[in-house]
């Protein structure tokens, strides 16, 4: 969300022969610090290992308290009556946050702080603002490493190693790599053929207004990326995390500030959703949204903005990710091992409560009986349960809506007859929002199983005869409206030559004999279309 203003600067050559003043003393291209991309490395979290011993300490300090967390508008703390609480999805017992709802006055509030701000903090060099980028990741990286990936373990059920990749890695990857990225896109500047006589100059700038971030539970690193990349930007923010999110999102609201990030940039502003989008979208200072979410979700606002579209001051951005029904297609010609390997991955780990996690999937009936019986065995292999216990492949679903959701799709599985559980399928919410990694076979391609956004540990397999490729394929293009990621299984080249073309539009993110999952920042840039992406959520 950055906007260029190209300036046309001509030298002077009055007659009476007064010194000329050339462009450059009016307008100065920055010099920019020189830092190279490069991903921050996973941690391993081995047994004795340093790092084990720090993340423990840290589990069991955020184990044994339930921060407050407040409103913060332009650095002031406001708490309100209506109190909320965030708890371990895998011990809904246990509270890991207190944090309170801001009515719409209190999002009004914010949206003057930020609009005010924002003025103040565009006139600041790109270069001060990635110094302050490059503490934070260094913050993140180092001082609080530990204590994100705990908040996160512990507030989103993530596994240390999944907590690791999102709240460690990714979230450092985010800050620096984005920051990367501004940089060389302010090293371009227009042709000018005679610089001595008229200079071109392109500058960045923020947008007029303030942007709202809303992001989601299940990627730490998602919150922190939605709202503090608009800022780097040169934009002000309004910050409504996830309520299920809450406590690893404040930590890098507290991080950021710590780097450097003046009062107003950001303001964190948890609040009830209609309440937030409807006080939002009537303001005539929008200049975008930044959102992670549901579909439904997402329709609202692009509407609530078209039915105020004459009200505003811009035309506000609109930038989307609303999830997907992401594919694993496997040809005959597939290595079983590696079909079998990458789709218990890719279907299972986080609960399957990924937007690129794979829940639905194609498999020849010549390789079906092998690929069966890989999956139920891998799958009965998985545990599930406390994810302080590094053992655990995975932990509990986010919440009570999401295991009511999640178990509704089983139970219509159970109730079907065109489909069958072959493996998991039980669901008990008694401790924790706990549900089974849960294997469906399916007669039918087009059943609501195999159509629906499930986001949750659900995979479905349809089987289809060898000599019918060309309708199992149209059977993935088709069948649903989401287009986010895929992946499909071959050893035969011509055929991955044409999956490339055949599902090019039903594929942000696309891989070849591996899991659907695992984008790196920097190398897998993520994206999609149809109902999952508004065009290109890249910033």
């Amino acid at each position: 969300m950055i906007r260029c203003t190209r300036t046309f600067l001509t030298t002077l050559r009055p007659k009476w022969g007064c010194e000329r003043r050339w462009a450059s003393s009016v307008v100065g291209i920055e010099n920019l610090p020189n830092f190279p991309a490069v991903n921050e490395p996973v941690y391993q979290y081995l047994k004795g290992s340093s790092e084990r011993k720090e993340l423990e300490e840290a589990l069991k300090r955020t184990a044994n308290e339930c921060v407050d967390v407040p409103i913060i508008v332009g650095g002031e703390e406001i708490r309100t009556k209506d109190v909320k609480y965030q708890v371990m999805p895998h011990d809904h017992s246990k509270r890991v946050a207190k944090f309170y709802y801001a009515d719409k006055f209190v999002v009004a509030r914010a949206i003057e702080t930020a609009v005010a701000a924002q003025k103040e903090w565009d006139r600041r060099p790109i270069g001060e603002r990635l110094a302050i980028w490059e503490r934070a990741a260094d913050l993140m990286a180092n001082k609080y490493r530990s204590r994100l990936n705990a908040a996160t373990m512990l507030g989103q059920s993530k596994t240390a190693i999944q907590a690791e990749i999102d709240s460690a890695a990714e979230l450092v990857d985010f800050v620096r790599l984005n920051a990367y990225f501004l940089k060389e896109a302010s090293k371009y500047q227009p042709i000018s053929p005679d610089p001595k006589v008229t200079r071109n100059v392109q500058r960045f700038r923020g947008i007029d207004g303030f942007v709202a971030a809303i992001s989601p539970f299940n990627f730490t690193a998602i919150g922190g990326n939605l709202a503090y990349t608009p800022a780097l930007a040169g934009n002000a923010v309004l910050w409504k995390p996830s309520d299920t999110a809450l406590l690893s999102n404040w930590l890098i609201y507290t991080i950021m500030t710590e780097a450097g990030v003046p009062p107003g940039v950001v303001n964190f502003v948890p609040a009830d959703g209609p309440t937030f989008g409807k006080t939002i979208t009537s303001s005539p200072y929008l200049a975008g949204i930044n959102f992670t979410g549901s579909v439904p979700t997402f329709q609202w606002l692009w509407k609530a903005v078209a039915d105020n579209i004459t009200s505003y001051t811009n035309f506000p951005r609109l930038i989307g990710e609303c999830g997907g029904k992401n594919f694993h297609f496997v040809h005959p010609s597939a290595e079983v091992a590696t079909v079998v390997s990458a789709t218990l991955r890719s279907a299972f780990e986080f609960c399957g409560q990924k937007c690129s996690a794979c829940s639905r999937m194609y498999v020849p009936r010549s390789l079906w009986p092998a690929v069966k019986e890989g999956l139920v065995a891998g799958a009965k292999k998985l545990r599930l349960g406390d994810v302080t216990d590094f053992s655990m492949f995975s932990g509990a679903v986010i919440d009570a809506v999401a295991f009511k959701r999640i178990s509704g799709y089983i139970e219509h599985a159970r109730s079907c007859s065109a489909l069958s559980i072959i493996a998991g399928g039980k669901c008990d919410d008694s401790k924790g929002y706990f549900i089974e990694p849960t294997i469906v076979e399916t007669k039918d391609p087009r059943d609501r199983i195999m159509t629906e956004e499930i986001f949750g540990p659900v995979l479905t397999c349809w089987v289809y005869e060898d000599n019918q490729l060309d309708y199992a394929i149209t059977e993935v293009t088709d069948a649903t409206k989401f287009a986010l990621t895929g992946a499909v299984f071959a050893q035969d080249e011509s055929f991955l030559r044409r999956a490339l073309e055949e599902f090019k539009m039903s594929a942000g993110n696309f891989y070849i004999n591996d899991k659907s999952t695992g984008s790196v920042v920097g190398q897998q840039p993520f994206g999609g279309g149809r109902m999952s992406v508004s065009a290109n959520n890249s910033l």
